[in-house]
This record gives structure tokens, sequence and C-alpha cells, in this order.
């Protein structure tokens, strides 16, 4: 596994993941790049150039990637705005004050948190929007664009073929529209959006009330209590945070959703030669051991049944190695 980019963090979780019947994932950064890029910006009755830069100020405070996809498109080195009173609200967004300006900058949750009336029909767009308030005013949004990792594809319709997985869900915190195109195009069976972290963690135990096995594959900090209480919680360990590493089970160094199919693969095919190697050892001694009651197994035989299963063992378990997974 580890040859394969794969860390198992004991033994238990390589068994545990065959018995996996139901795949839960994170879309952002796990099914997607995570590099985002501005693609539109919308304003109501502010200037441009301001608005982008009293967001940017704001997001410049957060590690998201959303926010530095804002950062890195106004530029805002020589600003001279500075963000105070900032907050970062898991699951909306950012509010802060910048300048004599306070702003919120965020889902459109965030606005309905507040009670700020805006243009309902932007929750229609297949992008992710961030929606902007200024002063407690709707004053636009700024649109923006993720894309799919090269693997995503390949690894949900490997998914798919698994015998024992009988459901494949998706759950992002992003709006609806955009997480039903991204189903969409792979082919995911149930995708739930507009989720909170609280709201991910009731989905998987509504799963695991109804007796199936979660593997949940995430890679923010939002998403370490889901992978938590999962059965095998599995992180994206290049550029997945360090909570969501920490608290996994199977960290995915590689940060390629088709490993989640190999891990899987793997965990079968250790499952099934552990399985030859105690029939195997079992079968032999049984044998060996009937010879002896009927007078016809020497010292060698003896040995043949300890030692020599114990190398046959070794040799069919090192096999494994040979093994290709792709």
């Amino acid at each position: 596994a580890s040859h394969n980019g794969i860390l198992f963090k004991g033994s238990n979780y390589l068994d545990l993941i065959t018995k996996v019947d139901t795949v839960v994932m994170d879309k952002t950064g796990t099914l997607t790049k995570g590099v985002f890029e501005v693609q539109e910006v919308v304003t109501s009755n502010i200037d441009k150039n301001l608005f982008l830069e009293l967001v940017a100020v704001l997001e410049s405070n957060s590690s998201h990637p959303i926010a530095q996809a804002i950062v890195n498109y106004v530029k805002i080195a020589n600003s001279k705005l500075k963000a105070t009173t900032i907050e970062e609200i898991s699951g909306y967004g950012m509010k802060g004050k910048v300048g004599d300006f306070e702003i919120l900058a965020g889902n459109s949750k965030l606005l309905k948190k507040f009670n700020i009336p805006f243009d309902e029909e932007i929750n229609s767009n297949d992008k992710t929007i961030v929606v902007v308030a200024i002063n407690k005013q709707y004053e636009g949004y700024i649109t923006i664009s993720d894309t799919l990792k090269e693997d995503a594809l390949k690894a949900i319709s490997s998914l798919h073929k698994i015998p024992k997985i009988i459901e494949i869900v998706m759950l992002s915190g992003d709006k609806q529209a955009v997480v039903d195109t991204i189903a969409n195009k792979l082919g995911i069976d149930k995708a739930i959006g507009n989720l909170l972290p609280e709201d991910k963690i009731s989905e998987v135990e509504k799963l695991k009330a109804m007796g199936r096995t979660i593997a949940f594959i995430g890679d923010g900090i939002n998403d370490a209590p889901v992978i938590t209480i999962a059965d095998v919680g599995m992180a994206m360990g290049g550029l997945g945070s360090d909570a969501a590493i920490e608290t996994a089970d199977v960290v995915i160094q590689t940060d390629q959703p088709s490993k989640i199919v190999t891990a899987i693969k793997i965990g079968n095919a250790t499952n099934k030669i552990i399985w030859q190697n105690i029939w195997l050892a079992l079968s032999v001694k049984i044998l060996v051991l009937i010879l002896g009651a009927w007078g016809m197994a020497t010292m060698w035989e003896a040995v043949i049944a300890d030692v020599g299963v114990a190398l046959l063992a070794i040799l069919n378990a090192v096999r494994i190695q040979k093994l290709k997974w792709n």
C-alpha cells in the first residue's frame, strides 16, 4: 500500500476496508483539484475595484482555497486597507471590518444567517459563488470555478465495478446546483449540497444507522469530525489539512481519488491471501495429525507441517507485491 502512495494506520483498517459497502466523499480537494480561479465579478451599486479590494483584504485572512483564489486575482499588496474584528464562520464564510466597511463574504447561507436579502436566483448558478454584503446590504457576487481531478471519473467508475459497493455518496458545503453538476458528470449515486460540517456528520450517521459500513474521504479541516466517525476515515495527504490527516485511518499521499479503489483492492487481496494461508496451514497439519495417528508420519513430516507450512505461507504472502492494481 505504501508503495502505491497509500498509508494504512493499522492492519485493522486494512481488514475493515474489505467490508465497506458505502463510499462517502467530500467534493472540493477530494474529487476536484481545489485550485480555484475567479471567472466573473458582478456588483450592484458599488465600484467594482473597491468591491474587489474590500473582499480580498478580508479573504486574505483565510487559508480556504476559494479565499486564496480571490486574493490571487485582486493582488492587494499595495492596499492601504486593513481588516479587523475578523471572524471565519465554519461552513458559511468570512465576517469582518475593512476600513470603515463591515463585510460579509461567503455562501448564500451567510447572508441568510444575518437576515440580509439578496437575489435568490444566484443559487441556481452551477458555479461556486461568493456572495458579498457591505454594511448589511447585498452588493454582488464573485463566481469561482474549480476543475475535476484527472482520475475522478475513473475512480467513480471503478468503485461502481466493485461488487460490495452498493452506493457512492458526495457531501458538500457547496450549492446543490454545483454539487448536482459534478455528480452527473461522474455518475455519483447521491449528492447532497448546502451542508455544514455538522450536517455531514448527520448524513453519515444516518447511513450507519441503516447498517452500512462507511468509508469517508475528505481533505479539509471541516472534514475531520466526519472522518473520525466513519468506519474507515480516509484523507487526501498532499493538500489535505493537518487535522484531516491526523484523524484519518488511511491517508492517500498522492491526492488521487483512484487510490480509493486501489486501497480496497489491496485490502481484498490481503484478506484473500490470509485465508489461503490459514486453510493451507490447517489442512496440512490435520493431514499430518491423521497420518501420525495411523503411525505413518515421521519427524520429517512433522517438521514440514510446522516450518515448511510457515515458509509456504510467507512465499504466498510475498506474491502480493507482484500484483498489479490498475
